[in-house]
């Protein structure tokens, strides 16, 4: 039988809840950041898309393109297409919010040129953190309920290598931030107190990383603690 869950107040379920709280309070934190210095221009008038190609040319980075996309905070860089694809509050935009968001693309691109050695890492386990994510849970709870020990131990094995690329990608894109504010300054995008504005920005989107690692971690615990709580009769 279990230890719990069918007889009273499944515990582990707050677990869960502190994880959804985290990933909402930086989120919230992120949305209010974002639309505080998206509505502060920057100096220089460069546009996003104009920073990220200045930024690319200062690195010697030449074969990446600079491309607009649908949506809101949909920005990201593409290594399979070298493309820094910027959403539409960015692409256009002549604020300090548009101008740093653009140049942490620009920081990951930076990080695909140079080799840098986490961001090959991340890449390596995307397709075995992609599986992780899509069976961990499946095999997990057939295991659990049908009671086959193997299966839950696969479950909770496949979920650690999702855990572990959070936790790979948290540095990767501090390290893209530290760049991007690097090149800011270097290229006279940004004057120093206009990098304190992006900073806030980039520090605040680093936080959804690390509520999202906390979240990851904590569902991770909950399966240990739901598999030891399995007795059986």
């Amino acid at each position: 039988m279990y230890g719990y869950g069918y007889y009273g107040f499944d515990w582990t379920y707050l677990l869960l809840i502190i994880g959804m709280l985290l990933s909402l309070a930086a989120s919230a934190k992120l949305k209010s950041t974002f639309a505080r210095y998206k509505r502060v221009r920057s100096a220089s008038g460069l546009t996003g898309e104009e920073a990220a190609r200045r930024i690319l040319y200062s690195a010697g980075i030449t074969d990446v393109q600079v491309r607009p996309v649908a949506g809101s905070l949909t920005d990201h860089y593409d290594p399979r297409t070298k493309t820094v694809n910027l959403s539409q509050d960015i692409y256009g935009q002549t604020s300090l919010a548009a101008v740093g968001v653009a140049a942490h693309e620009c920081g990951h691109a930076i990080q695909h040129a140079t080799n840098y050695a986490p961001l090959e890492m991340r890449s390596a386990i995307v397709p075995a953190a992609n599986i992780g994510s899509s069976l961990s849970w499946p095999l997990f709870l057939i295991g659990l309920f049908a009671g086959i020990r193997p299966l839950v131990t696969a479950g909770i094995v496949l979920f650690s290598l999702a855990v572990l690329f959070q936790l790979v990608t948290l540095p990767v894109e501090v390290n893209a931030s530290a760049r991007a504010l690097k090149m800011l300054q270097s290229t006279g995008i940004l004057g120093a107190d206009e990098t304190k504005g992006a900073r806030k920005v980039l520090t605040a989107a680093a936080m959804t990383y690390v509520a999202a690692l906390a979240a990851s971690i904590l569902q991770l615990l909950r399966l240990v603690i739901l598999a030891g709580g399995r007795r059986d009769d």
